[in-house]
């Protein structure tokens, strides 16, 4: 069973599943996020959905250099959780499977190439408490945890 973050599903609306990727990429006490402007600003852990036909690891590659302009290496996953939200991008209601992975930062080509995403650095000690939704957080925490040992 994977874990629920946030609300569970509303009586009587069906929702299309969606598989995504994202990535905590420490460096240096450090972590690489991203800012979202639309459809509602937030910060999240930078990822997104797999498209048909591809491998989560080649769209984590592909979601983190869009939404930061940064390349990683050596992804180890984390762990998943699931969500339920209306994404009005798409005009789609989703069961949203995310899996998170552990990846490095390596090396930063320029801006992000996806419209209305900004990278930012956070603390690792505070990313949680930036991150919009509480799948995120509640990783982001876990591995704040993990490295203050």
């Amino acid at each position: 069973m994977i874990r629920r973050f946030g609300e569970g599903p509303r009586a009587g609306q069906r929702y299309q599943r969606r598989l995504g990727a994202y990535a905590i990429l420490p460096l240096e006490g450090r972590l690489l996020l991203t800012h979202q402007d639309e459809p509602e600003p937030e910060i999240q852990l930078p990822g997104g959905g797999i498209d048909a036909g591809e491998s989560p690891i080649a769209a984590l590659h592909r979601e983190v250099f869009e939404e930061t302009g940064w390349h990683i290496a050596a992804p180890v996953r984390f762990g998943a959780f699931r969500r339920f939200a209306y994404m009005p991008e798409y005009d789609l209601w989703a069961e949203k499977l995310c899996t998170i992975y552990i990846a490095r930062p390596v090396l930063c080509l320029g801006e992000p190439g996806e419209p209305g995403h900004t990278a930012l650095w956070a603390d690792i000690g505070q990313a949680a408490s930036l991150l919009g939704n509480p799948g995120d957080r509640h990783f982001t925490r876990a591995f704040a945890r993990l490295n203050s040992r």
